[in-house]
Formats: C-alpha cells, sequence, structure tokens
C-alpha cells in the first residue's frame, strides 16, 4: 500500500474497533441495551406493524440469525419483544416490538442521537459528512455483495 493507502485504511480499521465499543458503552450506561439491541428495536420500529421475519430483521441488523436469535431471547425476558409462527408459514418466526421495548428505545434515543452527533455528526463539515456517506455506501455494497456500482473511480496520482 502507498503511505495514503494506508493512512485511509489505518484509520479506517481504528474507527471501526473504537465507535462501537463506545456506542455500546454509552447505551449500556443510559438505558442498559446494547447498540445491537437498539438497532433491532428501531428496526422493528420502522418496520409495517412493528413485525419482521427473524430472517429479514438479521439482515437489516447485519447480523447472523444465530446473533439475533440470542438477543432476541434477552429482549423477550424483559418484555421488549416478542416472537411467534409466522401465521402464513410455521416454519417462519416474526418478531414484533412490544410497548416496553418501543419505550425503552424511545428513552434511549435521545442520548443515543446526542452520542453520534458528538462523536460523528459534528465533528464534520457539510462535506466530510457527504463524503463520509458516499464512501460509507460504496464499502457496505460491495460487503454486502451490491453488485449495482460501477467501476470505481480513476484515483489521481
Amino acid at each position: 500500500m502507498t503511505e495514503e493507502e494506508s493512512a485511509a485504511w489505518l484509520g479506517l480499521t481504528a474507527v471501526t474497533q473504537l465507535l462501537p465499543s463506545t456506542l455500546d458503552a454509552q447505551l449500556q450506561a443510559d438505558a442498559q441495551m446494547t447498540h445491537y439491541e437498539f438497532a433491532v428495536l428501531t428496526a422493528l420500529r420502522l418496520a409495517p406493524d412493528a413485525t419482521m421475519q427473524m430472517s429479514a430483521l438479521a439482515q437489516s441488523t447485519n447480523s447472523t440469525l444465530s446473533r439475533l436469535s440470542h438477543v432476541c431471547t434477552r429482549m423477550e425476558k424483559r418484555g421488549w419483544v416478542e416472537r411467534s409462527t409466522c401465521p402464513g408459514n410455521g416454519r417462519i418466526t416474526n418478531v414484533r416490538l412490544c410497548s416496553t421495548g418501543r419505550r425503552e428505545l424511545i428513552r434511549a434515543t435521545p442520548d443515543h442521537i446526542n452520542t453520534a452527533r458528538r462523536l460523528v455528526i459534528d465533528a464534520l463539515t457539510p462535506e466530510q459528512l457527504n463524503a463520509l456517506t458516499e464512501i460509507t455506501t460504496v464499502i457496505r455494497d460491495r460487503l454486502t455483495g451490491n453488485t449495482d456500482w460501477g467501476p470505481p473511480s480513476p484515483r489521481s496520482p
């Protein structure tokens, strides 16, 4: 790698290692939930009827079914979600956001948004924020197998 490529790569890996633990620590301290639990609750809140199939929920939260199942078991014990068999197909499990889970998500959101703003959003200029959106979209699409992206733009020397 060139010096510039190495600096970009090392910067990205540092952020991907530091940000999740920082977000987890904030949510644990303020709302007694993990960042992944927050993501699951958010996905359910945005879903029609606050319900999703387990496989779709795992995909939308970038997780495995196994991890999601463990997290759902914890959240069920807290009364945040409930699982049920899909009415049209008994082999499919649905997850539904319960009113307690919705309330906990709403309670956790302001502090979490403030943390995201403090750590990322407010640290960047509008131009940098636009660049971050473009960069993360390209990387996410490659990681998820989205092949709708075109050929890479030529780099300047």
